[in-house]
């Protein structure tokens, strides 16, 4: 029975209307919490580990759509800081899962061009995931058709830790004045030093907040929300989302035509 959901849900329309937006407004960096793996086999009467492998097919998919319409990095949020707090169980799949997104994944992602990075406490992780990591970082790192940035054990807030820890040892060291720290000098220190922050963070499975992603990057970030849980989460969900975004009017705190 587990197996005939699992089959039946990823049996998935690749095909999608994108005509509705407008390639000069694209997001350059699109965000997404993805929520409700678990919800998601629970109301099946699954086990959580099925909503798990679910939504690794679900991430395959938005990253294919993502390379097709032109966005050029995805940061997705696969593991938090806080979820080593969940069963061991289910930590230990979790990052199984993680490695056997690289061992299967790693040429396709490679051929279509595009690069992928990680973000978080890598150095927390078991060897043998650092490893992989490291391969495939290394292996795709001149790929520039888009970047595929995975946080894994990663926490807004302990990346601000490390960035003030940092800075501080540079004034200790006398290489940087207090007058010199500025939010470029804070944000050079971030994981997403070389990449521009977010347009568009995108929240998945009803709940409307943040839950220490991206907190520094998306002080200007547009913020879309869905009840659709990620497993369920489309091209046609990302394509809406995106439209939404390019109807909106960012000011950035400023006046478009101040009198």
């Amino acid at each position: 029975m587990w197996g005939k959901w699992f089959t039946s849900n990823n049996k998935r329309n690749t095909n999608f209307n994108d005509s509705q937006l407008e390639s000069s407004r694209m997001p350059g960096h699109v965000a997404i919490i993805m929520d409700g793996n678990g919800r998601w086999a629970q109301k099946r009467g699954l086990p959580r580990t099925f909503g798990h492998r679910a939504g690794v097919e679900a991430l395959r998919n938005i990253v294919k759509t993502a390379t097709t319409i032109g966005i050029k990095v995805l940061t997705v949020y696969a593991f938090s800081t806080e979820n080593w707090k969940r069963p061991a169980a289910e930590v230990e799949l979790l990052m199984r899962l993680f490695s056997e997104y690289l061992d299967s994944e790693i040429d396709e992602l490679d051929s279509k061009g595009v690069q992928i990075r990680f973000i978080g406490g890598i150095d927390e992780l078991s060897e043998s995931l650092q490893a992989k990591i490291v391969l495939a970082t290394d292996r795709t790192a001149n790929n520039n058709k888009l970047v595929l940035n995975i946080a894994v054990n990663y926490g807004g807030r302990a990346e601000v830790i490390r960035a003030v820890r940092k800075i501080t040892q540079q004034v200790i060291d006398e290489k940087l004045t207090i007058a010199e720290i500025t939010e470029s000098s804070i944000s050079e220190h971030l994981y997403t030093n070389d990449l521009p922050d977010p347009d568009l963070v995108i929240r998945t499975s009803g709940d409307l907040r943040l839950s220490n992603f991206l907190l520094w990057q998306s002080a200007y970030a547009e913020l879309w929300f869905t009840d659709s849980n990620w497993p369920d989460f489309k091209a046609e969900h990302l394509i809406k989302a995106i439209a939404d975004f390019q109807k909106r009017d960012r000011r950035f705190g400023g006046l478009k035509n101040p009198k």
